[in-house]
């Protein structure tokens, strides 16, 4: 695990976007297309800004999220309705959005379709992830039913999760298709994420489902 501390949370988005669009077009100049996985919450927004305004062939650029709550993109909570409004606009408009929800569907019902669609886009070429004062990452909540098969990741590239203090059933990428992102990096902010991070180093994934990821992972952190 790496850290890189900025001075401030703007500079940190700014500097984090280019290095993430630095490994996107070095990922298009090797591949045809490249993944970018990406969290929801509001910690990504001022990323997402500053990369939507990167110069790049966004046309070959696939983004998922790393989770979705099982609601519809025209719903509040739903992480692609952020990813198309904040990332997938400007110059990035062009982007492939490749999302986690089925309409019309019950969860369990979609699971084999969802994993069916994300197999041309694995590994993942870049992750992004942000992680929760409980040390949970993408939907992999601690204690969460569902969390065994997320962390073991045997029954496929995703998993249902229903966290108990969550309003939405989740469904998450699992943590090998997380761990196996050819570059990952974490975004956190506050001095409470920041001792959250160094307990879960030190915890197994099952208490801190963030230590199942972080190997060789680049933390980026701003008070």
């Amino acid at each position: 695990m790496k850290l890189i501390e900025y001075a401030d949370r703007d500079m940190l988005a700014i500097d984090l976007a280019n290095m993430l669009a630095g490994e996107l077009e070095s990922c298009l100049f090797n591949h045809d297309h490249a993944t970018l996985a990406v969290p929801g919450g509001s910690s990504p927004g001022p990323v997402f800004d500053a990369l939507s305004g990167v110069g790049l062939d966004w046309g070959r650029v696939h983004v998922l999220p790393t989770d979705e709550r099982w609601v519809p993109e025209s719903h509040e909570r739903s992480n692609a309705r952020l990813i198309r409004q904040r990332l997938l606009t400007d110059k990035a408009a062009g982007g492939v959005l490749v999302p986690l929800y089925r309409d019309g569907l019950e969860p369990e019902a979609a699971l084999e379709q969802i994993g069916a669609a994300l197999a041309p886009n694995l590994p993942l070429s870049i992750l992004l992830l942000g992680m929760g004062p409980d040390m949970h990452t993408a939907s992999l909540f601690p204690g969460a039913p569902g969390l065994a098969e997320a962390l073991a990741g045997k029954g496929g590239p995703v998993a249902l999760l229903r966290p108990e203090s969550q309003p939405d059933v989740r469904v998450s990428l699992t943590a090998p298709v997380l761990d196996g992102a050819l570059s990952k990096h974490l975004l956190i902010f506050g001095q409470d994420k920041r001792e959250a991070l160094e307990r879960a180093r030190s915890l197994p994934p099952e208490e801190a489902p963030i230590q199942a990821v972080l190997s060789e992972m680049t933390v980026h952190w701003a008070e």
